[in-house]
């Protein structure tokens, strides 16, 4: 069973007058337990791609599949399985966590939902400790604001916060590309390893083929909404088809510093 298959997905906003195709009939498959890097310019449809696996917009055509059954946004039962297993990761935790809420308070937020009832602890405070200490910080960074932390910081606590529920499947919108240089690669580190040890499906977008390198084994190239080239990293890399491919490759950073 896989955890993802798309099947000839689009979307297109606007009307006639201004047509916007983000995604033209994309099909792809995503492995349980596998690491895709989903990749391109800005604009190139890759966060739409990582919208709809998240159930957050609905695709104009085609079929998206989750767990082996059918992505229907219309079914409470579909939608609470997606919201207990899917978890995501945002760009900036700048603006993704709430600057008038402690860390407790943001970590432990998505454990109050019901669909979470029996999968999680009940004692919140020790699930908090457990998920910061997880992601390298101390319990004590519980009791402080997102502001008394720095970037680096601020996205593990946006990491802890999707891993508190404990998730299967993890989805990421660009989580390094806000952070200083120096601090990306330990990031980066930080979740190969979560991915690891706890097993997840991840599905992770950017802009820099470094990137993915870095973290994925599967990636797929998205150029003006088509998906024009996918497969094994390594393959991909070594032996791109297309120019597009090519042109992201030179342009990444081949190098990304800060690796402790």
């Amino acid at each position: 069973m896989n955890a993802f298959e798309l099947d000839q997905v689009s979307m297109v906003y606007g009307g006639r007058r201004r047509r916007v195709d983000a995604l033209s009939q994309v099909s792809l498959v995503i492995g349980q337990h596998q690491r895709w890097g989903i990749v391109g310019e800005s604009g190139s449809g890759k966060t739409t791609l990582l919208k709809i696996l998240a159930g957050l917009v609905r695709p104009t055509s085609g079929t998206v599949s989750f767990l082996g059954q059918p992505l229907d946004l219309d079914s409470r039962a579909t939608m609470s399985i997606l919201r207990s297993t899917v978890q995501v990761v945002f760009q900036d935790p700048r603006s993704s966590l709430d600057p008038r809420m402690r860390i407790a308070d943001i970590v432990s937020e998505p454990l109050r939902s019901s669909l979470l009832a029996g999968r999680v602890p009940s004692d919140h405070v020790s699930r908090v400790a457990e998920v910061l200490e997880a992601v390298g910080l101390p319990a004590s960074s519980a009791k402080l604001f997102p502001h008394e932390l720095s970037g680096g910081q601020r996205q593990r606590i946006a990491i802890a916060r999707a891993l508190a529920p404990g998730p299967s499947i993890l989805l990421a919108d660009e989580p390094v590309s806000a952070l200083d240089v120096s601090v990306r690669a330990q990031v980066l580190n930080l979740i190969n390893g979560l991915v690891d040890s706890m097993g997840l499906t991840l599905v992770m977008v950017t802009h820099d083929l470094a990137v993915v390198r870095h973290t994925c084994d599967h990636v797929g190239v998205i150029q003006h909404g088509h998906l024009i080239e996918s497969g094994h990293t390594a393959e991909v890399m070594t032996n791109p088809s297309q120019p597009y491919t090519r042109e992201l490759l030179g342009a990444s950073h081949l190098r990304l510093p800060g690796g402790g």
